[in-house]
């Protein structure tokens, strides 16, 4: 029984056909391809990482600047609801709705009516807790420490998708340009030998 042969995978068959050897059937625009692929490879591994730490510290830092004005701007203060909010009418009704009118005291000293999310089914009287701004009106939370790494985190594979996306542009683009500097170079080659294997009648 005749031995099996390898199974070459079209992965080897790609690194084989990019080695750097003295091949004397690889041509030149072959070596340059090669060449290419190298240095694109390499600059992946050696710039993505640097470009995750820049896009994430930069990213970080903005956040934070971010969650620092926040805190300074922004108050938590206790609101007594004064008209129910609606109950939910289905099983899938969501937890909380802007459905509750609610009273409360701005950093002023102003007293402000206004629509709060709340739990449905909250009842008049209830007390929940509202963030607002120094005019009293109604904001979100601070961004927490949470968020502002998950930003940072975004950003860094961010940066190195975009900095992948980049490099395989580029390599598409010059390996085109090699493919058809080939095409022309096999059609040279053709047009020189093609007549000494074709008889004339």
């Amino acid at each position: 029984m005749a031995a099996d042969k390898p199974r070459v995978t079209r992965l080897g068959r790609f690194v084989r056909g990019r080695r750097f050897d003295r091949n004397p059937l690889r041509r030149a625009t072959d070596r340059v391809e090669t060449a290419v692929l190298t240095l694109l490879v390499t600059a992946f591994l050696i710039g993505a990482p640097f470009a995750a730490l820049a896009a994430g510290t930069w990213v970080h830092g903005t956040a934070r600047q971010a969650q620092l004005a926040q805190e300074a701007s922004r108050y938590q203060v206790t609101a007594v609801v004064v008209a129910a909010s609606a109950s939910p009418t289905d099983a899938g009704a969501e937890e909380f709705a802007w459905q509750a009118q609610a009273r409360w005291r701005a950093p002023d000293g102003q007293e402000v009516i206004h629509e709060v999310p709340v739990r449905s089914g909250t009842v008049a009287g209830e007390k929940v807790q509202v963030w607002t701004d120094r005019t009293g009106a109604v904001t979100g939370a601070p961004l927490s420490d949470a968020q502002v790494a998950e930003q940072a985190t975004v950003a860094e594979v961010t940066a190195v998708v975009v900095a992948a996306g980049v490099l395989t542009l580029v390599g598409a683009v010059a390996l085109w340009t090699i493919n058809k500097r080939q095409l022309a170079d096999w059609d040279a080659d053709w047009h020189a030998t093609g007549p000494r294997w074709t008889t004339r009648a």
